[in-house]
């Protein structure tokens, strides 16, 4: 498996990886796939991966910003998706551990993530990769008229941001 950067020819791969994930009901708020010009612009250029296998996309991780204030400019948001055929291969982790080494040579210090508490895949790989826990955002927001709960997951950086 190759965990490569991601390339706007990917996309066509990507979105229906993603799409898989709204379908689950628990990976995303999203209701449906958005443009890649609306995507490329909600996610940081240079924390944009793909896990590749003979030419075909398993799965992605990006970040997004989590604001626009400066001051916040080095916490971004994790995205991941692996393809329903290659969950539980462990292509999850690999690009979650090359997303927190892309991040700090970005020069993120502080990483998150917000999971749906019925995504248990989810929150066990975040754990895994060294996220902690801090709380629970009750009804923070709707999935076909359904309020969800979020749970925030972070991971702080031991290189970046320590100063």
């Amino acid at each position: 498996m190759n965990i490569r950067e991601m390339k706007p020819s990917d996309w066509e791969q990507v979105s229906q990886i993603y799409l898989e994930g709204i379908a689950t009901g628990f990976a995303t708020f999203e209701q449906q796939i958005p443009s890649y010009e609306a995507w490329d612009n909600a996610h940081v250029e240079q924390c944009r991966l793909v896990a590749e296998v003979d030419g075909k996309i398993q799965g992605w991780a990006a970040l997004s910003p989590v604001s626009s204030r400066c001051v916040y400019g080095g916490v971004g948001e994790v995205s991941v998706y692996v393809s329903a055929k290659s969950r539980g291969t462990g292509v999850g982790q690999l690009l979650m551990e090359s997303l927190i080494t892309a991040s700090e040579a970005a020069g993120y210090w502080t990483i998150q993530s917000g999971i749906f508490p019925e995504n248990e895949a989810s929150i066990n790989l975040h754990k895994k990769v060294g996220f902690r826990f801090i709380g629970k955002r009750e009804r923070v927001g709707k999935i076909d008229g359904i309020w969800k709960d979020n749970l925030l997951f972070e991971k702080r950086s031991k290189t970046i941001g320590i100063d």
